[in-house]
């Protein structure tokens, strides 16, 4: 007879990931806190990717053009038009941050 105990787990909940790396990001404090746990969390492209996009979307909400912002970035025009639509588009992310940055 076979005395193994099976484990079972619950099954995941994205949703509950998703809400817990939230609040991983709301209890950083620091800027060395922010860079360990996203360099620990994102490949370098990824973290190169996310850099990106956001100085497009700086660059955006000052109303430089696509193609001064491609120029400027390095980025394709394509990539450009893509943060753009969620600029203007999105869930309010970047403007909320855009502007609270720019208030400090």
């Amino acid at each position: 007879m076979n005395n193994v105990t099976k484990i079972t787990r619950a099954p995941r909940n994205p949703k509950q990931d998703m809400v817990a790396l939230y609040d991983a990001f709301l209890s950083l404090k620091t800027r060395e806190e922010c860079a360990a746990f996203l360099r620990d969390l994102c490949t370098q492209s990824e973290l190169e990717a996310f850099t990106e996009r956001f100085a497009i979307a700086r660059l955006l909400a000052k109303d430089v053009s696509y193609r001064d912002t491609a120029d400027e970035t390095g980025a394709s025009t394509t990539t450009v038009t893509r943060v753009s639509h969620w600029l203007h588009h999105g869930q309010g992310g970047y403007r909320s941050v855009i502007t609270r940055l720019n208030k400090k």
